[in-house]
């Protein structure tokens, strides 16, 4: 087919246009539609249109951390007591959150299938108040470390050993001034440590019971045979043990610093 000049003229002027606008001109297929390639594109537009991205809903705060190692208090206490209910802590409470306390936290953590992270969270503590009861005083203080019962008024004067029954704790008083304070347990119900106002009358470092053949290190003696001392037994078992009347203190480097103060003829003062 002949193509006259004018019909030229008119189909490279519709090309030129196409090519100032953008647009290309692709043959049409045999059967009559326009190729699926074939559109207009304009600047700054996309052949498959914008796309959305799906937004993610906000995570979930961490839960708040409670306690951890290093901290110590009442709360740490009560969390340890909590946690000799349920078997994953034996030792304690001490009232410090040490690494024995961080190792049940983490095995409680997962059994419960919780992160085991050691620290105790919110979400850890109300599992565990959930699964325990509030411990007695007994609990808490199975160890020692009870706040100390206010003294005697007969520990006012002078220097003393000012002991509280209630509170199983000794006071190093002088003059009517506390200089330090220690948990002490007592002798049973068949053998009681005796209640008064005593002496003491004899010290011994290194003192060997006659009677039951055990050690009684840092010994002062103030009625009979019964003396304040450290007790190896009263560090390992705290208050599930008791005495033969004697007044028994668990920490060593305390009673080695009060051994090295008192002397005879000090008073000593026991009381409920």
């Amino acid at each position: 087919m002949r193509i006259t000049g004018r019909l030229a003229a008119v189909l490279a002027s519709a090309a030129a246009l196409a090519a100032l606008c953008g647009c290309t001109v692709q043959p049409a297929p045999a059967d009559g539609r326009p190729p699926a390639s074939a559109r207009l594109r304009t600047p700054g537009s996309h052949a498959a249109g914008p796309t959305r991205t799906a937004q993610q809903p906000p995570a979930a705060p961490a839960p708040r951390v409670l306690w951890s190692r290093g901290d110590s208090g009442t709360g740490v206490r009560e969390l340890q007591a909590r946690l000799r209910q349920v078997g994953w802590l034996f030792d304690g409470p001490t009232g410090s959150y040490d690494d024995l306390t961080e190792r049940a936290v983490k095995g409680f953590q997962g059994k419960r299938g919780l992160p085991r992270t050691g620290q105790t969270d919110t979400v850890t503590w109300r599992r565990l108040l959930a699964m325990t009861r509030p411990p007695g005083r007994w609990e808490l203080y199975l160890m020692g470390g009870q706040p100390a019962a206010a003294p005697d008024v007969r520990c006012l004067s002078g220097r003393v050993l000012c002991i509280s029954k209630t509170s199983r704790t000794l006071r190093w008083m002088v003059d009517g001034r506390t200089l330090s304070t220690m948990s002490v347990r007592f002798g049973t119900q068949y053998t009681p440590t005796r209640e008064g106002v005593f002496q003491v009358y004899w010290k011994s470092r290194h003192h060997v019971s006659t009677l039951y053949h055990s050690p009684m290190p840092y010994a002062m003696f103030f009625s009979g045979g019964e003396a304040v001392h450290y007790s190896y037994d009263f560090a390992a078992r705290g208050y599930a043990g008791g005495s033969h009347g004697c007044v028994n203190v668990r920490d060593e480097t305390a009673i080695a610093r009060l051994f090295a103060q008192v002397r005879v003829g000090d008073k000593v003062v026991i009381s409920w």
